[in-house]
């Protein structure tokens, strides 16, 4: 493990100290880290792997590898131990897996088909497609939150510059910053950078920009509540430590489920933490559409009307307080169904 922590700060030209000051602990710490006579904690991996772009399977199995042999040395009755634990882990895999319904299975399903065919089209892709899909998304991401800018309104502000008559300034600035935050992931996804807490506190910085600048991209130091639900996000000294959590469970989950099923986990787990002050709901949504465009799949545009809003609103209350994801899952992939199907038949040919 020392050598690949060692090789991957020399591969980003990082000095011992740059990548100290990225973790928040002591230089002499990542030299014992380098030179084997120290072992980072399991809440370091998760950050060395993100400052350092390595693979946190890769890295995660290395620690845990070293790790037990430096505790338990390289006896034989390890090595059965060893065994005993495979098998009891094989098997607690196969008894009780993270279930999914039929509905959920099926509508994945369909959601991969989807996709497959919109593949073959992609030489059909257009900007100016793209363009009128994010901007539905921004004014419905948007209107979930209660703006009241129309769909023609937010095209004038975004597009033409325009300023509407009768509309806050802050309606304005939640147009352009979310459009704005849209590029950003699309330039993530690009540049094939990891999504990690520095990229989260960037796109929250520019949904908030200029509305809240003082809480921009920084974590909630106050207790809030989610108007009109009955779940109460955790208290601000716990936020920091989930969120170490939430990407902890990000970097041991995205190999592993598929992408709808990621980009919801990650959207709910968010939401739920409610890590800033303000614009949780976009913010998370973002993280959504970001691991789904990561995987080819097209932004899952929530409809901020009446009826759905209450239903995503419902769905994800359930998650909160009852702790059944299902119908919000379910919720998801249906509209992620939708999206693709609706882009689809926008660009096959007729």
């Amino acid at each position: 493990m020392k050598n690949l922590l060692k090789n991957a700060r020399l591969q980003k030209g990082l000095k011992t100290k740059e990548v100290a000051q990225l973790l928040s602990i002591d230089q002499a710490l990542i030299s014992k880290f380098e030179n084997g006579t120290r072992n980072p904690t399991k809440e370091q991996i998760n950050k060395l792997a993100s400052a350092l772009d390595i693979d946190y399977e890769l890295l995660m199995v290395a620690w845990l590898k070293e790790k037990i042999i430096n505790e338990f040395g390289t006896d034989g009755y390890v090595l059965k131990a060893m065994n005993l634990v495979r098998e009891d882990i094989e098997n607690s895999y196969r008894i009780s897996p993270k279930k999914q319904s039929k509905k959920i299975q099926l509508l994945l399903e369909e959601c991969t088909k989807l996709k497959n065919e919109i593949d073959e089209f992609r030489n059909f892709y257009s900007f100016r497609i793209a363009q009128a899909l994010e901007l539905e998304y921004t004014f419905e991401s948007n209107r979930i939150e209660g703006n009241t800018l129309t769909l023609r309104e937010t095209d004038l502000v975004i597009n033409e510059g325009l300023t509407i008559s009768g509309k806050s300034m802050r309606e304005h600035l939640e147009a352009i910053n979310h459009v704005e935050a849209i590029q950003y992931i699309k330039e993530l996804i690009d540049k094939h950078f990891a999504f990690n807490e520095r990229e989260l506190l960037s796109i929250h910085n520019l949904i908030l920009r200029g509305i809240i600048p003082e809480d921009a991209g920084k974590y909630r130091r106050v207790q809030v509540m989610i108007k009109g639900s009955e779940f109460m996000p955790p208290q601000p000294f716990l936020v920091a430590k989930e969120m170490e959590d939430y990407f902890i469970w990000y970097s041991e989950n995205k190999n592993k489920l598929h992408p709808i099923l990621l980009a919801a986990e990650l959207h709910e787990r968010l939401v739920t933490i409610h890590p800033f002050i303000d614009g949780n709901g976009r913010t998370s949504r973002l993280v959504m559409n970001l691991i789904l465009l990561q995987s080819g799949y097209v932004i899952a545009n929530i409809k901020g009307d009446y009826d759905t809003r209450m239903k995503y609103y419902q769905t994800l209350e359930k998650a909160q307080t009852k702790n059944n994801k299902e119908e919000f899952l379910l919720f998801i992939a249906q509209t992620e169904k939708e999206s693709l199907q609706r882009y689809l038949d926008i660009i096959k040919p007729k």
